[in-house]
């Protein structure tokens, strides 16, 4: 099953309106530079994705997700280092090319073509499934605090028991729980992510401390600089809110690695763990975990619905990967480009059932966020 043909179409498919932030609020969310400015200066949904067709000679065609922002000459590169390989014979835990952000987008093209020429659905590659539905959060970022309980009721109305919220040192976060826990009741959860912009112990044990008391906060990922582990070993015996490490393979450029699970581990950094990366990146990262006993869930860059679908079928093969996942672009960007979008209900995605990542790409959509050229290799 040679590659004969791969179809790379740009895409930017916009946020929903009120889906990202209040009203005035102008806080991006990328955390990299792109295009020379500098990390947390572009919003997310402005970047452009890669939609990734791969061809074969045997008329099965596989289909990948890029990262945002990644440029059109590095990922022509990957794919013509592609053409005329045989996806059978190649080690897919370790395919012939750069890792990190231009890695997993073709990795999922490439294992959504072998799952499809075997008559499996994706996880079948993984070993099986655990479960067939997938508890999620629901989300958003930096609110006003009636804003925040307003976007908390409307995930309990929908049946989610969890919302995540993407904070920094000016987010009311105390008052935001509090107030969630008052509209929504005490087992109805927080997840809060600053993205290591809490910056220090000082800081975020105060604010940890006033979270515990309000008792609604399922963990708090990232509060501190993430390259020192044994600050948060630190923040752990000072606190009584679980603390997550976000170990994040596309974030090679920033340090982020696998082994940062081990060193975690050894040096007792964290509570739980959010994975995100490639398919068998990541499913090296939770078998660690699940040895260590250790919770986990799945991460993402708020993405369309080909590699969210990648992620359902991880999700699936993980033991103790039992935390709500990060599996809601869906519900943040105007489409995902799906035919059939991934069946979200009370919280949970449901697994696909069909052979390989048992989705179809909506050409019509496709089209409608193309932007840029399309390019052939073949």
């Amino acid at each position: 099953m040679k590659v004969a043909r791969i179809v790379l179409t740009q895409v930017v498919v916009p946020a929903r309106p009120d889906s990202i932030a209040s009203p005035g609020v102008d806080r991006p969310l990328h955390m990299l530079s792109h295009e020379g400015r500098k990390g947390w200066t572009v919003q997310f949904d402005c970047m452009p994705k890669f939609v990734i067709e791969l061809h074969t000679d045997s008329e099965v065609v596989g289909l990948g997700e890029s990262y945002r922002g990644l440029p059109m000459p590095q990922m022509m590169a990957v794919a013509q280092q592609l053409i005329g390989r045989d996806l059978l014979q190649l080690n897919w835990q370790d395919l012939p090319f750069g890792p990190a952000r231009l890695y997993d987008g073709f990795e999922c093209a490439i294992l959504d073509a072998v799952a499809h020429h075997h008559g499996t659905p994706l996880h079948g590659l993984l070993g099986g499934v655990y479960r067939q539905e997938i508890r999620c959060s629901y989300w958003s970022s930096h609110r006003t605090t009636d804003d925040a309980v307003q976007k908390a009721e409307a995930a309990r109305e929908a049946g989610f028991d969890s919302i995540k919220f993407k904070c920094d040192l000016s987010d009311p976060v105390v008052d935001w729980c509090s107030r969630i826990r008052d509209a929504c009741g005490p087992d109805f959860h927080v997840v809060l992510d600053p993205n290591g912009r809490w910056e220090s112990i000082a800081e975020a044990q105060r604010r940890a401390a006033a979270l515990a008391e309000i008792g609604n906060v399922l963990c708090i990922e990232d509060p501190l600089p993430r390259w020192n582990l044994e600050e948060y070993r630190v923040l752990r015996q000072k606190v009584t809110v679980p603390v997550a490490l976000h170990v994040a393979l596309p974030y090679a450029e920033m340090g982020q690695a696998k082994q940062d699970v081990i060193r975690a581990i050894r040096t007792g950094a964290c509570d739980y763990f959010n994975f995100n990366g490639g398919i068998f990146g990541v499913r090296r990262m939770a078998t660690v975990a699940d040895l260590a006993g250790i919770r986990y869930w799945h991460g993402s860059e708020l993405d369309l619905g080909i590699l969210e679908a990648s992620y359902v079928h991880k999700c699936a093969s993980f033991e103790h990967g039992t935390l709500p996942a990060d599996i809601f672009g869906r519900l943040v960007r105007e489409h995902d480009l799906l035919q059939e979008p991934l069946v979200i209900r009370d919280g949970c995605v449901r697994v696909p059932s069909g052979p390989g990542l048992g989705v179809e790409l909506d050409r019509e959509a496709l089209a409608r966020y193309r932007v840029g050229e399309e390019k052939v290799i073949e």
